[in-house]
């Protein structure tokens, strides 16, 4: 989910960053007042000063390092919580606590920003799990297929 919203907010910035110079070079390219009337030259100009200025009150650059930041987070979480419940677990059971109470931490940290994705990416991620887009074999007991029939 994480990863689907911050593609988005990739594009977004992209497009803060692009739009402003495609806009203003278009405005002042002077072969574009013949196709394009007075009127909307002068919305080109501006919306070419305003869209910078909307992007840094939003601080869109600060949103899209904080979603990189913690989208590789909860992926590095995802990895050391399968390795431990599938290998670390398995063994020594103090330090297997040991383990979980330093990832816990480290997941309360991730958790401590309190990013919230808009609701249409929860939604958009329960569809491609529930579609089959996602392969959770690898959390299965050994010997079981995700489909829940044992393998012989």
């Amino acid at each position: 989910m994480l990863f689907t919203w911050l593609r988005l907010v990739r594009l977004q910035h992209k497009a803060v960053i692009l739009l402003p110079i495609i806009l203003t070079g278009l405005a002042g390219f002077s072969y574009i007042k013949e196709w394009v009337p007075a009127w909307g030259v002068a919305l080109m100009a501006f919306f070419s000063t305003l869209i910078p200025s909307i992007a840094e009150a939003l601080d869109i650059q600060t949103h899209v390092d904080e979603l990189k930041r913690l989208a590789a987070e909860y992926k590095a979480l995802e990895d050391r919580f399968r390795r431990l419940a599938r290998i670390t677990a398995l063994g020594n059971v103090d330090e297997a606590e040991k383990a979980l109470a330093e990832l816990m931490d480290r997941m309360d940290i991730a958790r401590s920003s309190s990013i919230t994705p808009p609701q249409r990416y929860f939604d958009d991620a329960r569809r491609q799990i529930e579609g089959g887009h996602y392969d959770f074999a690898v959390d299965l007991p050994a010997g079981e297929t995700p489909s829940g029939k044992k393998l012989d």
